[in-house]
């Protein structure tokens, strides 16, 4: 299984990007996704996620109405959309697939890329 994202760079406050997570290996529309951040001497957060056929998503309070989480599983991808941005977003980016089986997640995560909010 691999999942990796892509997009990630420096962009100036206000400035939008949209990563990407492109999935190998496993069914991916049987897979719950989601995107994490770490921030440097932080926990790990859940940013937003969708469900498997893509029906229902949620987001942290801090980026609502300013990011959006989609994914299009023929194409086995999941996407951040990411506008508004705040300097407080500067963090590593993490794409997870979740499936659970009897009770039971099955996590995979991806190598994280870097989002920088600077002017």
């Amino acid at each position: 299984v691999q999942l990796v994202e892509s997009g990630g760079g420096l962009v100036q406050p206000g400035g939008s990007l949209r990563l990407s997570c492109a999935a190998s290996g496993l069914t991916f529309s049987s897979y719950d996704m989601s995107w994490y951040r770490q921030a440097a001497g932080k926990e790990r957060e859940l940013v937003a996620a969708i469900t498997s056929a893509g029906g229902s998503t949620n987001y942290a309070d801090s980026v609502k109405g300013r990011f959006t989480i989609s994914r299009d599983n023929a194409k086995a991808t999941s996407y951040l959309q990411m506008n508004s941005l705040k300097p407080e977003d500067t963090a590593v980016y993490y794409c997870n697939a979740r499936r659970w089986r009897f009770g039971v997640p099955y996590d995979y995560w991806g190598q994280g890329t870097q989002v920088t909010v600077s002017s």
